[in-house]
């Protein structure tokens, strides 16, 4: 028999308490193993337009809504009785007459019923506005997935019904919908044999999945809000499946999903090379748990794939390969870094320099590339570090980082780029590597360093490398060449456009921190415009207030507003510019009853418990509300940050990384959207306001 379930179950399944998903789910498990047994009541629905629909019992009051077709099962719906009867009495499993793909379909005369009757409710009645589609035919709808039922809606609706008529649809054609009103000509959607399964079509496959066995199964259901580790957009499946002949890229703006397809890409390749280890990495512990947990649901870590997947923070790579073939590294705290660089502009009666220029350079420059000598500094690209610096300026800063070098070998101790070089240098002599192929997630801010150790990781293999990440959120390294380092994406780079994550408003409202395009170094290219968000949801908010004290009360009244409206305590972050703020986001929580956990590398989110955190550690997590606090005048950008800067050239430098930063703030939220600050407040809210 084959199983399978909708991604329209998995998100039921998700909204309902925990213990009616623990009874779902053990129902579920006898459907898969013994549909036949004779506790498991189907029951016709005599109501259901489809008659392949029936309801099963789960408990007195629950039922699962099923399809059932020839030899298949299909889960459909959970839901309370009457509630799961309505729905399916609105829908029907067909396939398309022109795509061929299987597709979940609302009644369009019953939809039309219901809408029309909420009308006549309505206190007003609203004139509507010229129609988006209609000068499109139907046989260009159908090349999209419109179904035919709802051909004449489309081509009726107006900008003011769009997002309330794309609820309705099938993704496929949802999305085709939205690019078109963004100015865009989508592709026309594959279409199969006549006697072709409609479930195989790559449209389908995103929302329906087949179950072979019980273990995957249940992976799937633990966590059924995180269903875009189980379900994968089309042009996301291309991207995680090619082959591509060497390096590549896929990018997007922040819930593209890109990490979903490093998940897929990491099981792909895993499955397609037996007995080919691969490395699953990114750059700190607590986006590593994570990555690990969403990679459990996709493949299982005890699977035969699952089993040869390393997920680690690359910096724990290379320290446990460095203490595998040279011996353990002994690390030298930033502490000593800076006093060594502090001792050496003594030396210069400070040469016209500031400490914390000076110690940039020695991190961002001459550490970074592990220059060992002064022709080498003196030919290096300073990108990033725009200050222009003449030769007597250089020689005497490369005096500062000789002694830093010298200093660190007197103590036996090492930076990180240092004991990446030597790791790096040890690999390039081994004729078998660790990894036949590695999978970079948040690869936008991989350093030189790391970058050059990835490569020689996987020894140059097809298909070794693949990242994942976005220029948008660039926030922890300067600007470099891949390509210079051997590592060329150019012709292997793409970029995601359908936003699944977070609401068109927060989305829009958050690109506007950003320009339209960003370029890479090498010239690759990030296109932000065109990028969609699939579904709608509330403006973001954004309030000066007078007063610390009016901003805590301010945002501990939205948190228990969020909280009225049935949002969790664990779904909701709280992030701030940095560690001297958080102490107003902990009275806000507080004040609105919360409890709280600080978010860092080491920790994961906690259930009942808001997440705290500063901007940088808001990389890769997600959360249904999210407020941002503090951004004050003198906090965003970083009044600190400004005043450490040796020349004017590097100012850009630092503008550009603090709105990444508070770009990645607020696109982890999904529905909810606060950022507030105390007059006078911060340029960027004028940007997203």
């Amino acid at each position: 028999m084959n199983f399978r379930i909708a991604d329209s179950f998995t998100a039921a399944l998700g909204r309902l308490p925990n213990e009616a998903q623990k009874q779902v789910k053990l129902t579920v498990f006898d459907l898969q193993t013994n549909p036949g047994h004779p506790g498991l009541k189907f029951h016709k629905l005599s109501k259901a337009r489809d008659p392949g629909f029936r309801s099963v019992r789960v408990s007195r009051d629950l039922r699962l809504i099923v399809h059932q077709s020839g030899s298949g099962l299909l889960l459909c719906h959970v839901d309370r009785h009457d509630a799961a009867y309505q729905w399916a009495e609105r829908r029907r499993i067909e396939r398309h007459p022109r795509t061929g793909a299987a597709q979940l379909v609302e009644i369009e005369e019953v939809s039309r019923q219901e809408t029309v009757e909420a009308d006549a409710g309505a206190a007003q009645a609203t004139t509507a506005g010229p129609a988006l589609f209609g000068e499109r035919s139907d046989d260009e709808l159908l090349s999209w997935g419109v179904p035919s039922d709802w051909l004449g809606r489309v081509l009726a609706v107006d900008e003011d019904g769009l997002f309330d008529l794309l609820e309705h649809l099938p993704a496929e054609a949802a999305e085709a919908l939205l690019s078109l009103a963004a100015g865009e000509t989508p592709e026309a959607a594959p279409e199969t044999a006549a006697d072709a399964d409609p479930f195989e079509h790559p449209d389908a496959q995103r929302r329906f999945r087949a179950f072979t066995g019980r273990d995957e199964l249940e992976r799937a259901l633990d966590f059924p809000w995180e269903k875009w580790t189980v379900f994968l957009h089309p042009a996301q499946r291309r991207f995680a499946v090619d082959n591509y002949g060497g390096p590549a890229r896929v990018a997007g703006s922040a819930g593209t999903g890109k990490t979903v397809v490093a998940l897929h890409r990491a099981v792909h390749l895993a499955r397609r090379d037996p007995g080919a280890r691969v490395l699953l990495t990114t750059f700190n512990g607590a986006l590593a748990r994570h990555l690990r947990l969403k990679l459990d649901r996709l493949a299982g870590l005890e699977s035969e794939a699952g089993r040869r997947i390393t997920v680690k923070p690359v910096r724990a790579v290379a320290h446990d390969l460095h203490t595998e073939l040279l011996g353990q590294p002994n690390m030298a705290p930033a502490s000593v870094q800076r006093a060594l660089v502090r001792e050496a502009l003594k030396g210069l009666d400070g040469a016209g320099f500031t400490e914390a220029f000076a110690y940039a350079e020695w991190r961002e420059v001459a550490d970074a590339w592990q220059l060992a000598d002064w022709d080498a500094y003196r030919d290096v690209p300073r990108l990033g570090r725009k200050t222009r610096l003449g030769q007597r300026q250089r020689e005497a800063l490369w005096s500062v980082m000789k002694h830093v070098r010298a200093g660190l070998a007197q103590r036996n101790m090492t930076t990180w780029p240092a004991m990446f070089g030597r790791v790096t240098a040890a690999l390039q002599k081994r004729s078998a590597q660790p990894f036949a192929h590695a999978v970079v997630d948040e690869a936008q801010d991989v350093s030189v360093a790391e970058l050059r150790f990835l490569a020689a990781l996987t020894g140059g293999a097809p298909d070794g490398l693949f990242f994942a990440g976005d220029l948008g959120q660039r926030i922890f390294r300067q600007p470099f060449s891949w390509k210079r380092l051997g590592v060329d994406v150019r012709g292997r780079s793409h970029t995601l456009r359908i936003n699944y994550r977070t609401s068109q408003q927060i989305r829009a409202a958050a690109d506007r921190l950003l320009p339209a395009s960003i370029s890479d170094v090498d010239g690759n290219s990030e296109d932000r415009r065109g990028a969609l968000s699939l579904f709608d949801g509330p403006p973001p908010e954004i309030e000066v207030l007078d007063s610390a004290g009016d901003e805590m009360a301010h945002v501990a009244a939205w948190l228990k507003a969020r909280l009225a409206e049935g949002v969790a305590p664990e779904e909701i972050g709280l992030f701030v510019r940095s560690e001297a703020e958080l102490d107003r986001a902990r009275a806000a929580a507080k004040a609105a009853g919360l409890g709280w956990l600080n978010i860092s590398d080491e920790q994961a989110l906690g259930d009942g418990l808001v997440s705290i955190g500063d901007m940088h550690r808001a990389k890769g997590l997600e959360f249904r509300a999210v407020a941002v606090m503090a951004c004050d005048e003198d906090v965003i950008p970083s009044e600190a940050r400004i005043a450490a800067i040796g020349d004017e050239a590097d100012l850009q430098e630092v503008y550009d990384t603090e709105r990444h930063l508070l770009y990645v703030a607020a696109t982890r939220a999904r529905d909810h959207l606060l950022i507030t600050g105390v007059d006078p407040a911060s340029e960027f809210l004028d940007d997203l306001d």
